[in-house]
């Protein structure tokens, strides 16, 4: 995704169990909560071959 684009924001809920786990993760990784979600699901799309090959080197 290019900065020029906007991001769309949704809401999503995960019990506080998970929720601490993704927190502890980003942390790891030195990413906000936020980054560490979007990685994960940009992580997956591009595991399971639903990016177009362009916006696998994005990240």
């Amino acid at each position: 995704m290019s900065a020029k684009e906007a991001n769309k924001g949704f809401l999503l809920r995960l019990d506080p169990s998970t929720m601490k786990l993704v927190e502890t993760w980003a942390a790891r990784e030195f990413r906000s909560t936020n980054g560490q979600l979007q990685w994960i699901i940009h992580d997956a799309l591009r595991r399971y071959g639903m990016l177009p090959e362009s916006a696998d080197n994005e990240t």
